[in-house]
């Protein structure tokens, strides 16, 4: 079997990605040149840890969205003599190259690895949104009310924090829970939040305007139907929305773990800032609680909100990978980064270049989201 050297590997790769270096020129030029117009997002280009932050980010969403582009073969295809072959071998029959070499079953390490980004892109920052509405529309009338509210809702999220969270996933993305009502349930309550959140969000800022409050709850209640009636009972009607039944467990799972956390941080932002002057001035106005809540106490409380969102979006990242490297939830011969590590750490000893490229595509990714929200949290400390 021929091979390339590993120069001409390295340009392969780069070239590989071209379509990535065109967006992340794009985005990244427009960035430097409007970053005083851009607001938050502006001035992470002041610091060098965020460029690097947003720069990785960046790399990894572009390779998901152009996956079908990069990547040379389909990620589940075989071809029987790429068994174990070693980075650079080239097929003899169509002259394709191997970049990363081949796994176990003679899939290319390269495409796969490419086409995992789309899988953790999808779930880790879907999945972390979801949780940050429940956590908020659950967090703010504890922090802000107080009392039995407060107790009741603080009981409940301290009840789920102080099971292990490792097992806590295990029992929730096991094969056999699939088979009751529970991961369905669970996603029925889970998607209602953000319908929840956006209703209460337009109705307490538009409630004097019918022109608009009825425009704008009338078009939140319509596209959540249709995004929860895809996603929780597999029945949009135009096929566009749906999710495959264990990413779904994987996906209930991750928003009922994190909710709690987000809710812990939520209620002691809202109980700080609730004591502010400008949130007396809005109840000398009259306005009502949910009001406050929303636009006066939740905007003030953004800052580190969004830090956490892109951490909570790295310790998924983790999470996936930990519970793909566990064979849990995700198919077996699925592409994404945790199965192809657990896949090819068994044969560590004969074979190390199949593990390789998911476990450093794994740590990039978390490594730009620890950089990103390391810049945020400077902004939002000078703010």
């Amino acid at each position: 079997m021929e091979h390339i050297g590993g120069f001409q590997v390295f340009l392969g790769v780069l070239a590989r990605f071209w379509p990535v270096w065109l967006a992340l020129a794009i985005i990244m030029g427009a960035s430097f040149a409007y970053k005083k117009k851009l607001g938050l997002y502006g001035q992470l280009f002041d610091s060098g840890v965020g460029i690097v932050g947003v720069g990785i980010c960046f790399f990894w969403l572009f390779t998901a969205i152009f996956a079908g582009t990069i990547a040379p073969f389909d990620p589940l295809a075989q071809i029987p003599i790429m068994k174990d072959a070693m980075p650079g071998a080239i097929d003899a029959a169509s002259g394709q190259v191997y970049l990363f070499g081949g796994d176990k079953l003679a899939r290319d390490v390269f495409s796969r690895m490419v086409y995992g980004s789309q899988i953790v892109l999808i779930i880790a920052p879907a999945a972390t949104a979801f949780a940050l509405m429940v956590g908020i529309t659950l967090g703010l009338p504890a922090g802000y009310y107080g009392g039995r509210i407060d107790s009741v809702l603080s009981f409940l999220a301290n009840l789920v924090l102080a099971f292990p969270v490792i097992l806590l996933f295990y029992l929730l993305v096991t094969p056999g829970i699939m088979e009751t009502p529970i991961p369905y349930g669970m996603a029925g309550l889970f998607f209602l939040f953000p319908i929840i959140f956006f209703s209460a969000l337009f109705y307490t800022r538009f409630k004097n305007r019918p022109d608009r409050v009825y425009i704008q709850i009338g078009l939140t209640l319509l596209i959540g139907g249709w995004i929860y009636a895809g996603l929780v009972f597999d029945a949009d009607p135009f096929g566009i929305v749906s999710i495959e039944p264990n990413q779904l467990n994987i996906f209930v799972a991750v928003v009922f773990a994190s909710s709690p956390g987000v809710f812990r941080i939520v209620r002691g932002l809202v109980m700080d800032i609730k004591t502010r002057d400008y949130v007396a001035a809005a109840q000398t106005r009259g306005e009502s609680p949910w009001y406050i809540m929303l636009w006066e106490i939740l905007p003030n409380a953004r800052g580190p909100l969004i830090v956490d969102a892109c951490l909570r979006i790295g310790y998924t990242t983790i999470l996936l990978g930990t519970l793909g490297y566990f064979g849990l939830g995700l198919a077996p011969e699925s592409p994404d980064w945790g199965t192809a590590i657990k896949d090819a750490s068994r044969l560590l000893r004969s074979f190390i270049h199949p593990a390789l490229p998911p476990t450093i595509a794994l740590m990039s990714f978390v490594l730009g989201l620890n950089l990103l929200a390391d810049a945020l949290r400077e902004q939002s400390m000078k703010d």
